[in-house]
């Protein structure tokens, strides 16, 4: 067996006086890949930091090969002391690194290098954190969840690009397909331990299983073994004093063992609100259109969609999934074509805008609405603490205001404000982020039972394919086509990767504009979206459609053949006014595409 690059034996780390590591073990060989998972809390980023050498462990050997580079992807980057980007991925290089690679790998994921870290949207960040350790070649790539904030596009990219490489990888991520396609070995940390299984991933939670049975069958054991021997210390036949003092001991022995068993941690409980069956036909598109400028989102696009479907939206970001799905669902007006929604349709929305909750409120006022101590689910009253325990929270969270709450906390109350509600539509916008694989089990049960029809938008392949009948996908130039079955089915009936169509026309455009501009001056990064962005990407839709009103009014007056025979100046004046309308609803819906645009990009990344 090959010389380990990183060995970690016997770890162990308690934090607040709370063990979190008890007898944690990872050894990683040249060339191995392995996954590392577990439930969020259990400890993977620790145990990935401690490997980096960036946390002391209490106890526990650390080795490390000497000569090995080592690079370790980080969930939150640090960009502090760098000008831009590419300055932040020159500084991992080693003085005999060619320093073009910085560039190279910087075009390969779409950045110029002159972005200002201070201004970096998620996904950009995410993308200027892997070329920083893409780009020295490392030994080992210690990387914790790598697809955060990443859309289809980036993610295929990584893929192909660490498959292609040499170098041993450890990876935490909550992405199924992703560690499935990479993984040759699986390190499970459950309750302070490790597991090792020497397959994959995909062979992962079949092994969890049956590991989580055999221990509930010993422990049924002891539980057994203990009463017996309870019985025979109240009703036994007195023997020998010596004897009678060994079981005493056995005794306290078992109880002991019971007592430092720690059970698997309880699994989160998510029910969706029901409504009244909609009509057999829930949406129907008939060449719908929207444009942005000159840039067409959605053109000429028609579509069904029956009662029952799950309908999964899917593209890289900035190509118009949300758009698409606004006008799908009436929240926003098509240009072109029409979109006729079926009878008695209760919608149900999640977005992907966590950083819209109010930081300042509970979680229990913002399940309750602010008012009294009960949520409704199924027209059933449930008190609010229990309906927090059913998505993991405890009683003490109730009044912990949502600022600080976790990533994967805040995802969990965002879905239990959803799925309280009584819908028989469901518009899920990026369900899956920072949700852990138990909890994307049970969503996607809750999903698969659901009695309405699902929309949703997704960069989870594995979630995708395991949920939805039907996927609709961007063509370009606004062109967006159904197809049957999940994710991998839309690929191969288009028998080509859209989405590595285009991350090779964005690299070679990144890399045309190094070549040309090797010097070129700070390119502005986009911004990010404001209350007053976010107040009027809210009203704007209504104060366009009272604008078109007017304006259609206006219209009427000057149909009539003999206005202008009557009142010359009041013709005139009527058609100065509906002049300036028509140009204020232009403006208006200039600037709430913009604002929209913005918005999904921002959040999708």
């Amino acid at each position: 067996m090959a010389a380990p690059l990183i060995q970690l034996k016997d770890i162990a780390l308690t934090f607040g006086g709370t063990p979190l590591l008890t007898g944690a073990e990872l050894t990683v060989a040249a060339g191995e890949r392995v996954s590392l998972v577990g439930r969020n809390g259990s400890g993977k980023s620790t145990l990935l930091k401690i490997a980096a050498g960036l946390v002391e462990p209490d106890r526990g050997s650390v080795f490390v090969q000497p000569g090995a580079l080592v690079r370790y992807l980080p969930q939150e980057p640090d960009f502090s002391g760098f000008a831009s980007t590419l300055a932040h991925v020159e500084a991992a290089l080693r003085p005999t690194d060619d320093p073009h690679l910085a560039r190279y790998m910087l075009g390969e994921l779409g950045l110029s290098g002159q972005e200002e870290p201070a201004r970096l949207s998620g996904g950009e960040a995410r993308r200027a954190s892997l070329a920083r350790v893409l780009a020295p070649s490392p030994d080992i790539l210690l990387l914790d969840e790598p697809t955060n904030h990443l859309d289809l596009t980036t993610i295929e990219w990584l893929e192909r690009e660490l498959a292609g490489r040499n170098c041993a990888l450890v990876i935490i991520s909550h992405d199924r397909r992703f560690l499935s396609n990479l993984s040759r070995s699986t390190v499970w940390l459950d309750r302070g331990v490790t597991r090792r299984l020497e397959r994959g991933f995909a062979h992962f939670e079949e092994w969890r299983d049956s590991v989580l049975e055999d221990e509930e069958r010993e422990q049924h054991k002891l539980d057994r073994k203990i009463v017996a021997e309870e019985h025979w210390m109240r009703y036994g036949v007195t023997a020998r004093r010596k004897r009678n003092m060994r079981r005493v001991g056995e005794l306290k022995a078992l109880r002991e063992k019971r007592r430092a068993y720690r059970a698997a941690a309880a699994g989160v409980t998510i029910t969706a609100g029901a409504a009244a069956p909609s009509g057999a036909l829930v949406i129907e598109a008939t060449n719908v259109g929207k444009r942005y400028g000159g840039r067409a989102i959605v053109e000429g696009f028609s579509t069904r969609i029956q009662r029952g479907d799950r309908i999964g939206i899917v593209g890289p970001n900035g190509s118009g999934k949300t758009t698409l799905i606004n006008l799908l669902t009436g929240a926003l007006p098509a240009d072109t074509g029409t979109v006729r929604l079926g009878a008695n349709l209760a919608v149900a929305t999640l977005n992907q805008q966590r950083d819209s909750l109010d930081p300042g409120i509970t979680v229990a006022d913002a399940l309750t609405g602010g008012g009294g101590d009960t949520v409704t689910v199924n027209e059933r009253p449930k008190h609010v603490v229990s309906y927090m325990k059913d998505f993991l929270f405890t009683a003490e969270q109730a009044r912990t205001p949502l600022g600080k709450l976790s990533g994967g906390e805040r995802g969990r109350l965002m879905l239990a404000q959803a799925l309280a509600k009584p819908s028989n539509l469901l518009v899920l916008d990026e369900p899956t982020n920072d949700l852990d694989m138990e909890t994307l089990d049970v969503l996607e049960d809750v999903l698969a039972d659901y009695p309405g029809t699902v929309l949703l938008i997704s960069h989870d392949r594995d979630f995708l394919d395991r949920l939805v009948n039907g996927v609709i996908a961007p063509e370009g130039n606004g062109r967006w086509l159904d197809y049957a079955g999940g994710y991998s089915d839309m690929l191969a009936q288009r028998g080509s990767d859209l989405t590595r169509e285009l991350r090779t026309e964005d690299a070679q455009k990144v890399n045309r504009e190094i070549k040309e501009q090797p010097r070129m001056e700070a390119q502005p990064s986009r911004r990010r979206m404001t209350f007053k962005d976010k107040h009027a990407l809210e009203t704007l839709p209504t104060t366009i459609a009272a604008l078109r009103a007017e304006a259609d009014r206006l219209q009427s007056k000057l149909d009539d053949s003999e206005y202008y025979a009557r009142n010359r100046a009041a013709f005139e004046q009527t058609s100065a006014a509906l002049g300036d309308l028509q140009r204020r609803i232009e403006a208006a819906e200039t600037q709430w595409l913009e604002l929209e645009i913005l918005r999904e990009e921002l959040a999708d990344e």
